[in-house]
């Protein structure tokens, strides 16, 4: 029997009833007083300058209410390269880039004013491929920078070069991954407002709200205390609206010229044309293994292709070093990667944060290693399996880990007789690691959570968090409802505002079950003290003596002795010096940011896990169809296991859309699928069979032990089908997606078709 009454219980979402019957109330179901509507123009050129832009036409358009360009705005960048500008002044590096924007009375209007925009242009020379733009004379993407390498990264541990000589076996090969876009079902929105004494409110579907409103406050000269975000209903975001993007300060910028709300709203093309994609990236990969099945070395460079500005996708090489360094026991390890500047689509940060990618290379890899060895991948993988205790070479300490256990449950759970021909059927098998208790990129990794009882009962959990549609709120109120001993419907969780909400860093790296989830923990642990503190007076007991259970505060071994949590929070009330239950806390883990060498303690625990795939390919045609997947997690303590099966499930299905179809056609910097007709997402018919094992291995650090889940579902999944492709064919396909004409071409090069 269970210990626990909520904790493990298989709850719905709290706002599942509301998003079905559409009771749900999203960005673009805002209706204001008064409110404009704003559309962008946008170059269809990748490189050029701005000689001139003559918006008279639109001005004189009857219901436009405002023009802007780039020169009506402040001068002051924003993005992790202060390389980016609202509207751009000078030159455009990018299609898509935006170059002037209107306020009108409608949709309409707004768009016929922005067909009467005129710009002329001197169109620029354009570099497209990352590995040209690293080389000396090529056209420069930002003039003010020596080259178009943005950024850099590099580590070792060991000496790789002496322990690749002293391998029985060397793998070296080249892999690539391309650009997805996160489509996310609500495409992006922003609703800004300025009342009558300046101060701003700011509807946004942002995951990032207090980081969104320090870089609308520096980008725009508007005083922090002078903003507020407020968060509807999100509609799915996998990270793509982790970023503050042009759309936000442009939107904020014509309600300030204005006097009046204004409304901007993506279309579906914008969504892939202007919101951050998973960017490509190029992987050198060498390792080597002894005889008897030890990993030696593993040595990568990656090319990351960033596009025209740097994003959060900058940044996604940590999910890539993290892959790298961490995933299975490597003695001897070297990293060099180099984010590049290209007249692109610039990325962001899209579930996974770089692991995907990396994951890809690594694990195409350790089957190459373990054919060559001549030892079955499963026993491969188990020999070089991460322990708990372990301290990885990037000095990242394991506290629990179940990689051993993931990964027998997920290959005793596939059929290993497939061989391949003649019935073209396969197997593989993937493993990943994965942040799972924060991820410190800023100086705070915290969360602030409030919980309060009030006089009829009610428990408030007031939470920095954002629940992006991942079920987060849900989570937090079972932790909530476990520590105060009261049943889930008592709790409500409130989180969508800034002038009521706490400080948190907002829902990104899995962190929001660790983090939030332990400041929530903690923050009812007070109100719990507070409250049993206030209950034994009424007993003459001690608190320990008492126990609450149903909303109901015992003496233990009297149960005839009772009273209500109700009773108590209003009896503190009411009294003379009377006080309110309730308990504050801030949570930040006892971790640090990686020093100049990338070591440190990123993360408070860490998550393993394993997928092991089934495909059919059609020979005749190349196609690939993923008939099952078995995808084993460790999850820490699963605090709702519906929850986490339903994020493995959706994390399985975006991660075969990312193995077997999904890519954004980019060509001289133009994207021409930007359309769900074009654009190859898994539909409802597409989805393999999926079995979900959850490996719940206690975080000691962790609420009620739990860990991190949110991205880690899509995060082996394409390499475990790369790896059944190739058992059902011996197709080694190193550059995804894979793809039923990339299949077909290694079929004809073996005169197999």
């Amino acid at each position: 029997m269970s210990q626990f009454r909520v904790v493990g219980q298989r709850i719905p979402k709290y706002d599942g009833a509301d998003k079905v019957t559409g009771k749900a109330v999203y960005a673009d179901d805002l209706r204001l007083p008064m409110l404009l509507h704003g559309k962008i123009l946008r170059t269809s050129l990748p490189h050029a300058r701005i000689l001139n832009i003559d918006v008279s036409r639109a001005l004189r358009l009857s219901g436009v209410k405002a023009v802007i360009t780039g020169e009506d705005t402040p001068k002051r960048p924003f993005g992790f390269g202060n390389d980016n500008w609202p509207l751009k002044v000078g030159k455009v590096r990018c299609v898509g880039d935006e170059v002037a924007a209107v306020a009108a009375v409608s949709e309409n209007v707004a768009q016929e004013a922005i067909s009467l925009i005129k710009v002329d242009y001197d169109p620029l020379p354009s570099v497209f491929d990352p590995e040209e733009a690293m080389l000396p004379g090529a056209p420069l993407v930002h003039e003010n920078r020596q080259s178009n390498i943005s950024m850099t990264w590099r580590f070792s541990e060991g000496d790789v070069e002496q322990a690749l000589c002293e391998a029985d076996v060397v793998i070296q090969e080249r892999f690539s991954t391309q650009y997805v876009s996160a489509c996310p079902i609500e495409p992006h929105t922003t609703v800004a407002s300025f009342d009558s004494s300046g101060y701003l409110t700011v509807w946004s579907g942002v995951h990032f709200a207090t980081m969104y409103r320090k870089a609308i406050a520096e980008c725009l000269g508007i005083p922090w205390s002078r903003i507020r975000v407020i968060q509807p209903t999100i509609g799915g975001s996998f990270g793509s609206k982790i970023d503050i993007d042009p759309l936000d300060f442009i939107c904020v910028l014509l309600a300030r010229v204005t006097g009046r709300p204004v409304k901007i709203a993506f279309t579906r093309e914008e969504e892939f044309v202007a919101a951050r994609p998973r960017q490509p990236m190029i992987f050198y990969v060498r390792a080597g293994a002894r005889r008897d099945g030890s990993l030696l070395a593993r040595d990568v460079r990656i090319v990351s292709d960033n596009g025209a500005y740097n994003a959060w996708g900058g940044h996604a090489l940590i999910g890539a070093l993290h892959a790298i360094t961490s995933l299975y026991q490597v003695p001897h390890v070297s990293f060099q990667g180099d984010v590049v500047y290209t007249n692109k689509p610039y990325g962001g940060a899209m579930r996974g944060f770089g692991n995907p990618q990396a994951t890809f290379a690594v694990e195409s890899t350790m089957d190459m290693l373990a054919d060559r060895l001549g030892l079955d991948p499963v026993e491969f993988r188990l020999r070089n399996a991460n322990h708990p205790g372990e301290v990885t070479p990037q000095g990242q300490r394991v506290t629990s880990c179940g990689m051993v256990e993931s990964i027998r449950a997920a290959s005793d759970r596939i059929d290993r007789r497939l061989a391949g021909r003649p019935a073209a059927r396969g197997w593989g098998l993937a493993c990943y690691t994965n942040v799972a208790g924060g991820a410190r990129i800023y100086r705070s990794d915290g969360c602030g959570a409030l919980v309060r009882i009030d006089d009829g009962g009610g428990v408030t959990l007031i939470t920095g968090a954002t629940d992006i549609g991942q079920g987060s709120d849900t989570v937090l109120a079972q932790i909530v409802a476990e520590e105060l001993g009261v049943p889930m419907g008592d709790i409500h969780v409130v989180n969508t505002d800034t002038s009521v909400k706490p400080w948190d860093v907002g829902s990104h790296a899995s962190r929001t079950t660790f983090i939030a989830g332990k400041a929530a923990l903690l923050a009812a642990g007070k109100a719990r003290a507070r409250l049993l503190d206030e209950a034994a007076s009424k007993f003459e007991a001690r608190p320990d003596d008492l126990e609450i259970r149903d909303a109901r505060i015992y003496v233990r071994g009297s149960p005839e002795k009772s009273v209500t949590v109700a009773q108590v929070a209003r009896g503190a009330l009411l009294r003379r010096g009377g006080q309110i239950i309730m308990g504050e806390a801030f949570y930040d883990p006892d971790t640090y940011e990686m020093d100049q060498n990338l070591r440190g303690q990123l993360t408070a625990a860490v998550s393993f896990g394993s997928q092991a795939a089934e495909v059919e390919v059609d020979t005749e045609t190349g196609g690939v169809r993923v008939k099952k997947v078995v995808a084993a997690h460790d999850v820490g303590r699963a605090i709702n296991p519906m929850a986490s099966e339903g994020q493995v499930e959706g994390g399985v299905l975006m991660g075969t859309g990312f193995g077997t179809c999904e890519e954004m056609d980019v060509k001289d910097g133009t994207i021409r699928n930007a359309n769900f007709m074009d654009y190859r997402i898994p539909t409802s018919i597409d989805p393999p069979e999926m079995e979900v094992v959850l490996v719940e291995t206690i975080d000691p650090e962790g609420p009620y032990g739990a860990k991190g889940i949110g991205e880690t579902g899509l995060i082996p999944t394409a390499a475990a089908i790369a790896n059944a492709v190739w058992r059902a064919t011996g197709v080694r396909v190193k550059d995804l997606p894979v793809t039923p004409e990339k299949v077909l071409r290694g079929l004809e090069e073996q005169d197999l078709v």
